[in-house]
């Protein structure tokens, strides 16, 4: 059986004029060596942009690589998902289309055969932003390490996404069930966004266990 202990860090940090704070869990013992690829299965909360999820799960894809990990990334596994059920060859009780559970999330990384899979959870994205990611052991369904951070800058988010947009709930996997009519669906983040979410991501990285040791 696998040790279930955690370790808690929690931090108040001031990043570039960004005021931030996060919390981070991993577990104690578990043996992250084994985890080789990590695929990103769903970002979900206040983004509708398919692109700006993308570009979320990129900056958590920089991260990885930096500590050893192989993501998988988002586009990716959205066409692995949808070319898996085109070829009928999906587990009936598997619910790809809508990945906002840890269940459906395990299911999705074992039919990608990958050992953890990431969620990205993004409660709010205008003056303040904060990110809850949280990686799971495909094999158990248990959490491996768990992250959730804030930030405020000094001012108004002032580009697409800032003040009130909000998405809808049960949002899906990359739009496998279609496009979102929102006209700002494909809309990237922008540069002030792109840049406050990107400190606040990597920050919340730096809990993330090391798998090799950093190159000097």
């Amino acid at each position: 059986m696998k040790t279930v202990f955690y370790v808690l860090v929690m931090g108040a940090l001031l990043i570039g004029g960004c005021r931030s704070s996060q919390k981070s869990s991993s577990r104690i013992g578990y043996d992250f060596s084994g985890v080789n690829k990590v695929a990103f299965v769903t970002v979900q909360g206040a983004l509708n942009s398919e692109t700006a999820k993308d570009q979320i799960a990129e900056f958590f894809a920089i991260e990885l690589l930096e500590r050893g990990y192989a993501p998988l990334g988002r586009p990716q596994v959205r066409a692995l998902l949808a070319e898996w059920e085109a070829a009928g060859a999906a587990d009936p009780n598997a619910e790809f289309r809508d990945l906002t559970t840890n269940e459906a999330a395990v299911d999705a990384g074992r039919a990608l055969k990958v050992p953890a899979v990431l969620t990205i959870n993004i409660p709010h994205f205008a003056d303040e932003i904060t990110i809850t990611a949280t990686m799971i052991d495909v094999e158990d369904g248990s959490i491996l390490w768990l992250a959730n951070g804030s930030g405020r800058g000094e001012g108004p988010l002032s580009g697409m996404f800032g003040g009130s947009h909000k998405a809808p709930d049960n949002e899906l996997l990359g739009g496998l069930m279609g496009p979102e009519s929102d006209e700002t669906a494909d809309q990237p983040l922008s540069p002030q966004e792109a840049k406050r979410a990107q400190k606040i991501i990597k920050s919340l990285c730096k809990s993330l266990p090391v798998k090799v040791a950093p190159a000097f």
